[in-house]
């Protein structure tokens, strides 16, 4: 199985949403999730992980999650095979059990041109960076299902994040 997770932010909290998918030519997920956590880390440029990490283990943690692999929106190595970033962090943190692919929209500066990859009839590409074998990683993410520069199942997680931080609080009964 395979997990793509996003999250988004609205104040002091997290919303984090997951889509499971059973390959990667999947054109629906088997299962979606969404987790919250309140009280995040401020964003600090440079440490974004400190911000992100904690969410994505609350959703891998709060409904039992074991996938083969997981897709991150952004990067496991910044400079594309040293310096970590999120995803590497993910890696270590699942005890490098899981292995993590990272497809990011922008580059980061000094990420090299083999991490790009083309999608559809967009012009921008996608940088993708893997705890894995990169070539592999860049054919599973270029092969995903959809016409356009996001797959459909990336854009799902977005979706799911976002629809639940747009959604109003609710408040118990006194």
């Amino acid at each position: 199985m395979i997990l793509a997770i996003d999250v988004q932010y609205s104040e002091q909290s997290a919303f984090i949403g997951g889509v499971l998918f059973s390959d990667w030519e999947a054109q629906t997920p088997i299962a979606e999730y969404v987790s919250t956590l309140h009280d995040v880390e401020e964003y600090v440029p440079g440490n974004f992980y400190k911000r992100e990490l904690p969410c994505i283990l609350r959703l891998i943690d709060e409904h039992k999650l074991t996938p083969a692999c997981i897709v991150i929106d952004g990067y496991v190595y910044l400079d594309g095979n040293q310096k970590p970033g999120l995803g590497k962090r993910l890696f270590d943190a699942l005890s490098n059990d899981i292995e993590v692919i990272g497809v990011a929209k922008k580059a980061f500066s000094g990420i090299e041109p083999n991490y790009e990859i083309h999608r559809g009839e967009s012009k921008n590409p996608l940088y993708v960076t893997t705890t894995g074998d990169l070539d592999a990683a860049k054919r599973h993410v270029s092969g995903m299902f959809g016409k356009h520069r996001i797959p459909v199942l990336l854009k799902r997680a977005d979706q799911i994040c976002r629809a639940a931080a747009n959604k109003p609080a609710t408040h118990p009964c006194p």
